[in-house]
């Protein structure tokens, strides 16, 4: 067992299929069959069931994920470049929503800890129009926000990473068997709508320029209770891939579907006040973030 098998079925068993793992690597699909085949072998254990829907866990498949993920960040910290910089005082506020909060900061703040030790990050989360306005007021240094959200002239941002939005939709779903889905045959499903962070209008705009309009069964804040919705087959929904698992939390298989018509990608990124001078723990924490999504990441739990 080598650290590429690990990876390999990570990425299999967040993504659900063989052909979503293997062009989030950027590497064959052969390459990762034959891996998951030789962990097996080495397991001692069947660890995926393949399905016409992709590759499900099994219970074995389960146990070692835990165990995988361990793995993967201890490798990690293992490989962090350099040691703890002590000398790196002060303290800065940030901003966060709630999606930014819960999907993308923990590990790098984390991260940013083990690293500079002395430096004291003080978290607020917000509305997006409460951290502009205190971007704007001096109140926050910076912010990590969903820069596709953010039109105050007075910030500057910058986009780390792009999320893709997908349809959610449980396992078995009939659409899953189309040649094509788009929003005509999307409209016939009954639709959960996540309202957290101006979800709802992000996506009321986007179907507001086709010709059809989502059938809302529930509107929900919780990204929880709509992924256990769609998993027990009630609804469906189009969310992007940083906030999606493959399983609900009674352990129901959610599957995805890319619309054949465009869907805006959830862009994550910095904010902060047009023509502020950075501060040095201000500059530290975007040359981190620039540092780290500039550079080619090796596929870590997320």
């Amino acid at each position: 067992m080598n650290f590429r098998h690990v990876k390999y079925f990570v990425a299999t068993a967040e993504l659900g299929q063989v052909s979503r793992a293997a062009m989030e690597l950027s590497i064959s699909q052969s390459a990762i069959t034959t891996a998951i085949k030789e962990l097996e072998a080495q397991a001692g254990a069947k660890l995926f069931d393949r399905t016409a829907q992709g590759m499900e866990l099994t219970q074995a498949g389960r146990r070692f994920l835990a165990s995988a993920y361990r793995i993967l960040a201890s490798i990690e910290e293992a490989l962090s470049p350099g040691v703890a910089d002590e000398g790196i005082t002060g303290t800065l506020s940030v901003a966060a929503s709630y999606t930014v909060l819960g999907y993308f900061l923990p590990q790098h703040l984390g991260r940013l800890e083990r690293r500079y030790p002395n430096l004291k990050i003080q978290l607020y989360e917000l509305s997006r129009e409460m951290i502009e306005d205190g971007l704007v007021t001096n109140r926050f240094d910076m912010a990590v926000v969903l820069t596709s959200n953010v039109n105050n002239p007075e910030l500057s941002t910058d986009t780390l990473l792009s999320s893709q939005r997908r349809l959610w939709v449980p396992s078995g779903h009939p659409l899953l068997s189309a040649e094509s889905v788009g929003f005509r045959e999307i409209s016939r499903e009954p639709y959960i709508m996540l309202t957290v962070d101006e979800a709802a209008h992000t996506t009321l705009r986007y179907w507001n320029r086709t010709d059809y309009q989502p059938s809302v069964r529930l509107r929900t804040s919780s990204i929880e209770a709509v992924r256990s919705i769609v998993a027990n087959g009630q609804g469906v929904t189009i969310l992007s891939d940083m906030v999606y698992r493959p399983w609900s939390l009674e352990g129901k298989r959610i599957e995805t579907i890319i619309p054949s018509e465009p869907v805006p990608s959830m862009n994550i990124g910095l904010a902060w006040r047009k023509g502020v001078e950075l501060t040095p723990s201000m500059r530290l924490f975007r040359e981190y973030f620039s540092e780290t999504y500039q550079t080619p990441q090796s596929y870590l739990p997320r």
